[in-house]
């Protein structure tokens, strides 16, 4: 069964093009162009994957997000918006978003990262010594279960979710308690010594494991 997929953008031409590159990977997409539209749909389907722009009509997305989170829905989130600010970054994922891809991009990126969601849903990931379940959280490390504290955690799962894709170190550093680039750095360190992610610094850009 195909999974099924929630989008929200007002954009008419880049809708139309990513709900014409999901449905060729055989995703199932209702599009949608306002907050409150997406509000309906919600009630009436359930969906596997929710991919909100920020800036539409009636609600804004991170709005949307709120109220579902508020009304236990769980469903993943993937939000695509022009808001660069970290005020945005950082209160999309305090309210529930696994990902945040910044306007403009290339339509293959979002479905890569699509992917990689609901690929995550169903099955283990597997890294070299370690073993993930995304949904449980269990890691284990040669067979054995590794433990990592909330801020690890946080970093971990965000890094083995988008493997092979550059993560910003704002994005990052909402992971962290107090934020900072240092604090973050010391977290990085830490987590390559405890689970041997390869995380690779991209000075300017962000980090990467391949």
């Amino acid at each position: 069964m195909s999974k099924k997929i929630l989008l929200l953008e007002d954009d008419k031409l880049l809708a139309q093009t990513l709900q014409d590159l999901l449905v060729s990977e055989c995703y199932d997409v209702t599009l949608v162009t306002s907050g409150n539209a997406a509000i309906d749909e919600t009630y009436e389907n359930r969906f596997d994957l929710y991919v909100f722009d920020i800036n539409v009509p009636d609600m804004n997305g991170l709005e949307l997000l709120e109220s579902l989170r508020d009304a236990d829905d769980k469903t993943q989130t993937i939000f695509i918006s022009a808001l660069v600010d970290l005020e945005s970054i950082s209160k999309a994922f305090k309210i529930g978003a696994q990902d945040y891809l910044k306007k403009p991009f290339f339509p293959e990126e979002l479905l890569i990262r699509v992917n990689a969601k609901l690929a995550s849903k169903s099955s283990n990931i597997t890294y070299n010594s370690l073993e993930y379940n995304p949904q449980s959280k269990l890691l284990r490390k040669n067979g054995r279960a590794l433990s990592l504290g909330e801020t690890q955690e946080k970093l971990f799962d965000m890094f083995i979710q988008n493997i092979g894709q550059v993560l910003d170190r704002d994005i990052l550093m909402e992971c962290l308690e107090k934020p900072s680039p240092t604090a973050l750095r010391v977290a990085i360190t830490k987590l390559k010594r405890t689970t041997g992610l390869d995380i690779k610094n991209l000075r300017g850009i962000g980090y990467i494991i391949e």
